[in-house]
């Protein structure tokens, strides 16, 4: 059977036996996949740095319909992101992106636009050594991108626009809500934080410029943004107490 071979993201790896690997990878052409990768644990193996967290590799796999997971054969790096994942701080962020992609991502569902946000966001992060503003970024998107995104000018509950005042959010409410429909525990999303996710919908990553004033807008975007990840995948995200060390 022959080798089949796309353009990857390495999501997450684990441990398997005495020697293998199994590697979640994103396929640019694959969708996301589970795989084995005979030998990778050794001292010395074919694979070497290309299976460290969100590479950008070129992978080949051998795939069987009785099989779920994959054989895979080669993967060779195209892109290494060194600085990013040996620095405890910054692979936090990575570690939540990598959660994030394994909760939203369809096995076998090829995902073009998350592929290219994906690799935008870790590109930026290792570019720009830190990864507040990129993680903001991708939670707002990928909660865009799997349609979940609420209405930011007025209350899920009552209708009543916002205006000027703060919206509520919480990981059991799909919405946002005024002052008045508000419940215990519910966080706020400021104004400021709402003019900076219509800037996120009409810019790219790349090409914005990441202000001290920023800082907090962004913060209460990024928590909204992950608690409509959890929701909607009815999962909570472990990878997210590790950002309140950093």
């Amino acid at each position: 059977m022959p080798a089949r071979e796309t353009e990857a993201i390495i999501l997450k790896t684990f441990s398997l036996g005495e020697a293998d690997r199994l590697v979640s990878f994103f396929g640019r052409t694959s969708g996301r996949m589970r795989g084995v990768a005979a030998g990778a644990r050794r001292i010395k193996n074919r694979y070497g740095s290309t299976l460290e967290i969100l590479s950008h590799v070129q992978l080949w796999y051998i795939e069987k319909e009785t099989r779920d997971l994959v054989r895979i054969q080669q993967c060779e790096l195209l892109e290494s992101f060194h600085k990013s994942q040996s620095d405890y701080a910054l692979s936090t962020g990575l570690a939540v992106v990598s959660e994030v992609s394994e909760q939203v991502l369809p096995d076998h569902e090829v995902a073009e636009s998350m592929f290219r946000l994906l690799l935008l966001t870790v590109r930026e992060i290792e570019r720009t050594g830190a990864w507040q503003f990129p993680l903001s970024y991708f939670a707002f998107w990928t909660v865009r991108l799997g349609g979940w995104l609420p209405q930011f000018d007025r209350c899920a509950a009552c209708g009543a626009p916002f205006g000027s005042q703060p919206a509520f959010h919480a990981p059991w409410e799909a919405g946002l809500l005024c002052e008045k429909c508000r419940r215990g525990g519910m966080k706020p999303l400021h104004l400021a934080a709402r003019q900076l996710a219509e800037r996120f919908a009409g810019e790219k990553l790349d090409k914005m410029e990441f202000l001290p004033a920023m800082q907090q807008p962004a913060a209460e975007l990024r928590e909204a943004s992950l608690n409509w990840v959890e929701h909607h995948t009815e999962k909570p995200l472990a990878t997210r107490r590790l950002l309140e060390t950093t």
